[in-house]
């Protein structure tokens, strides 16, 4: 059994984690306050966009776009993995680099090759070990989301789609449900089909000015980049939310051991006072 020295040790360590994870937790909870303010404020504007996309996707306009055809096959799969930059955040990278590593293994067992764009240090270095092929990626994003800080990543992305480098363009992300509760998302960007999104009502149509190739061109494009957007704010709330849930667990199971090492320190120095009672009386006796 260890000393009552080295259990005093131990807690005062313990004590010291237990400020820092304590300190981590409340900037968790101020920070989660405002990327959630943000990530709802983007959600309207998310919606419309993806309505408007539903309405393009039913119409027949002279001019198909790349991104409403889908392809025949499937040989090449390109995908937008969003992580986080720092860790301490709970399962959160954990759950959705699973789905990942799934997925990849997946399309590797059917003979489809996958290109990916890493948004995110976590997704970045993983995919790196995974030996992917890597076309862009982007990490330190901050706290605060900037379309302009990762629109380079994803334009290459789009480029290549464009240029039938892939058949496919797929996210993954965690989106944020509430605080204690965050779940990884795969969902497909490219092509855009009206059945994801659900057929508007009635018959819709469009009268383009100055062209539709021009207005498409646009249109579509905003609509992926808002998509992506949406899922950057939405992972960063769930970080923000998994980190503050993670450093609370973290604090009560620190206070919780200090609790234990605690009354192990004092049964240790209870029975050392009554073993030197215990010798002082029998040196008493034998006097």
């Amino acid at each position: 059994m260890p000393g009552t020295k080295e259990i005093r040790m131990k807690i005062r360590s313990v004590q010291n984690t237990r400020k820092i994870t304590k300190a981590m937790e409340m900037v968790a909870a101020s920070k989660m306050r405002k990327v959630q303010e943000r990530m709802r404020a983007a959600r309207p504007y998310a919606d419309k966009i993806r309505n408007v996309a539903a309405h393009i996707s039913h119409a027949n306009p002279e001019y198909r776009h790349p991104f409403l055809v889908a392809r025949d096959t499937v040989k090449r799969v390109g995908i937008i993995v969003i992580s986080t930059d720092k860790g301490l955040c709970g399962a959160m990278n954990t759950n959705v680099l699973r789905m990942v590593l799934n997925q990849y293994k997946d399309w590797q067992g059917q003979g489809e090759e996958v290109d990916v764009c890493c948004i995110g240090n976590r997704g970045f270095g993983f995919m790196q070990r995974l030996g992917a092929n890597i076309l862009s990626y982007v990490t330190n994003l901050g706290d605060r989301p900037h379309l302009e800080s990762f629109i380079g990543p994803v334009k290459v992305m789009l480029d290549a789609y464009g240029s039938d480098r892939f058949d496919r363009l797929m996210i993954f992300y965690t989106r944020f449900i509430n605080t204690m509760r965050q779940e990884p998302v795969m969902e497909q960007l490219l092509p855009l089909t009206g059945e994801r999104f659900g057929a508007p009502e009635g018959a819709w149509d469009y009268i383009y000015e100055p062209e539709a190739k021009g207005v498409l061109d646009y249109v579509l494009t905003r609509y992926v980049e808002a998509l992506i957007y949406q899922a950057v704010a939405e992972n960063m709330a769930s970080e923000q939310s998994a980190r503050m849930v993670a450093m609370k667990a973290a604090s009560d199971n620190a206070a919780t051991l200090i609790g234990e090492l605690t009354l192990i320190y004092n049964k240790n120095r209870q029975a050392a006072i009554t073993k030197e009672i215990a010798e002082i009386v029998g040196g008493a006796a034998a006097v």
